[in-house]
Order: structure tokens, then sequence, then C-alpha cells
């Protein structure tokens, strides 16, 4: 059991059979092409030389061999991938043929619709809100019946072009066939040859068109590319614009700032002058009056005033005393007289300014 676990036969049988589906698909694949060129080979032979063909053919079956050869199988190839290309060109002028009256009719309906959203916007504009009567809330007559006689107006003008143009388009195709019939009797007609040269004409001219539209298609994209720049430029020129005009509304701010700073520094410098001259004036007037005395040389001399009027007050005590014993003795007296003497002596010596 063991060893079968380890040599498990599936993967391999499941790699085989992919292997084999993948080469009966490539089989099926080279029969199916096989079997188209042999059906167009045949339908392209003659109904008279069907016959022969197929006598031919059993004839060389005997000695064909089992396996065509790799160059058969490209001419095969090849042969199917030029019939397979003409069918898609033809299948694809079919389809255009097709396609042209259908884009027709849907751009012939875009137009109808536009114009029937047109009108219907007038019509719901000038009838159904300005022809609405605002006393009675109803539309009026009048407005409908000018509305509808303005569309038959527009109508029967629209209808008159038409005509004129239909008119012009007839005298121009009747033009063109005078001069075909023209061109065919005198023999100048188109051959095979000349619509082929057409054909070629055709295609190198759709070859041109094709790398305009290319080079139309390069250029909306460099187009796109520059108006996307463009629009950047522009966003980028708004902001600068708008920071411009903020630095502007700054500006004029600091300005006004500024011419204040200004006046206020006149302010301060005609201040600081008045000062100064204020400061000389006091320093002129304080070196006039230097000889004044100070608070303190007051105080001083007050103090010395009040010590002296006490002194002068015992000395006067001492007078009087001194006159009531000069009445009981004249020596006394003398000596009262010597001393009062020196005692006003004494006065004038300690205060020089009484």
């Amino acid at each position: 059991r063991a060893s079968c676990e380890m040599f498990d036969p599936r993967p391999q049988v499941e790699a085989t059979y992919s292997q084999l589906c993948r080469e009966v698909e490539g089989i099926r694949l080279e029969n199916e092409v096989l079997r188209k060129f042999l059906e167009r080979t045949t339908h392209e032979q003659p109904d008279g030389e069907d016959q022969l063909e197929s006598k031919r053919n059993r004839q060389r079956r005997r000695h064909f061999p089992i396996k065509i050869s790799v160059e058969q199988k490209c001419e095969v190839a090849s042969s199917e991938l030029e019939m397979l290309q003409q069918e898609m060109s033809v299948s694809q002028h079919r389809n255009e043929r097709i396609a042209d009256p259908l884009r027709a009719v849907l751009e012939e309906t875009d137009i109808r619709i536009n114009e029937l959203k047109k009108d219907a916007y007038e019509f719901k504009r000038d009838i159904v809100v300005g022809g609405e009567n605002m006393r009675t809330g109803k539309t009026m007559a009048e407005k409908v019946t000018r509305y509808m006689e303005d569309k038959l107006r527009q109508r029967d003008s629209l209808i008159e072009k038409l005509r004129l143009k239909n008119a012009t388009v007839k005298s121009q195709l009747q033009k063109v066939e005078a001069q075909l019939k023209q061109k065919e009797e005198m023999g100048d007609v188109l051959h095979y040859i000349d619509f082929h040269q057409l054909q070629i004409e055709n295609k190198q001219y759709q070859t041109r068109i094709e790398e305009r539209n290319n080079e139309l298609l390069r250029l909306k994209m460099s187009t796109g590319k520059t108006l996307h720049a463009l629009n950047t430029a522009k966003q980028c020129l708004s902001d600068g614009i708008e920071e411009l005009d903020g630095f502007n509304l700054e500006i004029s701010a600091r300005r006004g700032q500024l011419c204040a700073v200004l006046q206020d520094g006149r302010r301060a410098v005609a201040n600081m002058r008045l000062a100064e001259k204020a400061t000389m004036r006091l320093n002129r007037e304080q070196g006039e009056a230097w000889d004044i005395p100070t608070t303190l040389n007051y105080v001083e001399q007050k103090a010395h005033m009040y010590k002296l009027n006490e002194l002068r007050q015992n000395w006067e005590r001492k007078v009087e005393i001194a006159e009531m014993g000069v009445k009981h003795s004249s020596k006394p007296s003398i000596e009262i007289a010597g001393s009062d003497a020196r005692c006003h002596f004494a006065i004038h010596s300690m205060s020089p300014g009484v």
C-alpha cells in the first residue's frame, strides 16, 4: 500500500489526457480547414469537369500519402486566410452599407428629439407659464393661437426652403445624368480597369483619411493636455492675483500703521525737544539759584534758633532774678550788670546772623 501511494499514476494519466485533448482539438481544426478548402475548390470548378476531376481524384487517392506535408498545410492555411480576409472585407462593406442608413436614421432621430425638446420647452415657457392669466389662472387662448400660427409659419418657411433645395438637387442630378449620357454617347464610359483604378485611389484616400484621423486624434490629445496646462496656469494666476491682492491690502494697512508710527515719532521728538528745553531752563534756573541754602541747612538753623531762644529765656530769668537782688545791694548790682554785659556778648557771639 505504501508503494502504491508513493507511485500514484493519476498525474501522469491526467497530463497524457490533456495532451491528447489538445492534439485532437488541433486535428479537428485542421480537418475543418481542409474541409472548407475542399468545398471551396469543388464549388469553383465547372460542372463538366466534376466527373473528370472525381476520376482523377480516385486515381490519385491510391498514391496519396496518409498525411499531408507541412508545405501543403501552409498553402491551405494561407488560402483559407486570404478567403477569410476577403469575406471579412465583403461583410464589412455590407455592414457599412447597412449601417449608413441606420446612422442617418439615428442622426435624424436625434435632431427630431432635440427639436421636440426645444418645442416643448418653448411651449411651456410661452404658453403654460407665460400665457397664464394672473387673475383667472387659466391659459389665454390668444397666446395659444398666436403661438400655433408662428409655428405654422415657421413650418411653411422650412418646407419652402426644402422644396427649393430639392429642386436644386434635382437640377444638379439632371446635369450629371446629361453629362453621363454624353460620355456614353462619346464612348468615354468607365470600364472595369477604371473602376479598379478608382478602387485603388479610394483605398489610398482611405489610408490618408485614416492617417489624418490619427493625426487629428493626436492633436486632440495634445490640445487636451495644453488645455489642462492652461487651466492649471489660469488657476495659479488667479491664486497669485488673490495673493497679490492680499499683499496689497496688507501693504496699505502697514502704510497706515507706518504713518501712525511716524506721527507718534514726530510727537515724541517734539515732546523730547520740549523736555530738553525745559530741562535746560531748569538747569539755568538751578545754576542761578545755586547759593540758596538747602532744606537741611534750614532745619539745622531752625534747631539752632530754638536752642538760642531757650538760652535767652534762661538768661532773662537770671537777669530778672539779678535785678531783684540789685535792689538790696549795689555791689551785687554792679556784678549783675557785668554779668548781663557778658551775657549779651555771649549771645551776640553765638548767633552771628541775629
